[in-house]
């Protein structure tokens, strides 16, 4: 299970960085996914291990995703944070491409107007 740090309140258009920790280094892909009140859990960013990283629309340009090998860490920078950033955000990693998604517990991220 990943371990997720870096969460809270910031206010809009504000900086913050999460980070997750896997077991060990290698992984296949490891990402953040987010869930807001009411709505459905959205990817976010992931990066594979080529160091290809993906973002939803709504957070390209503002969020960049980035891996440490040797650490076995992801950290996600959040720029220019927006009300709608407000979320419970959940780390995930995968082994290999086969494998399922291990989820971490999830940190609340607060964006204030």
């Amino acid at each position: 299970q990943p371990v997720e740090s870096g969460g809270g309140l910031v206010q809009y258009g504000g900086s913050l960085k999460l980070s997750c920790a896997a077991s060990r280094s290698a992984f296949y892909a490891m990402g953040w996914y987010r869930q807001a009140p009411g709505n459905q859990r959205e990817m976010v960013a992931e990066i594979f291990g080529g160091g290809t990283a993906r973002y939803a629309d709504s957070v390209k340009g503002r969020f960049t995703m980035s891996r440490d090998n040797a650490k076995g860490t992801a950290v996600l920078q959040m720029n220019s944070l927006k009300p709608e950033d407000t979320a419970v955000y959940y780390c995930y990693v995968k082994w290999d491409p086969f494998d399922r998604a291990y989820w971490g517990k999830g940190m609340l991220v607060t964006v204030s107007p």
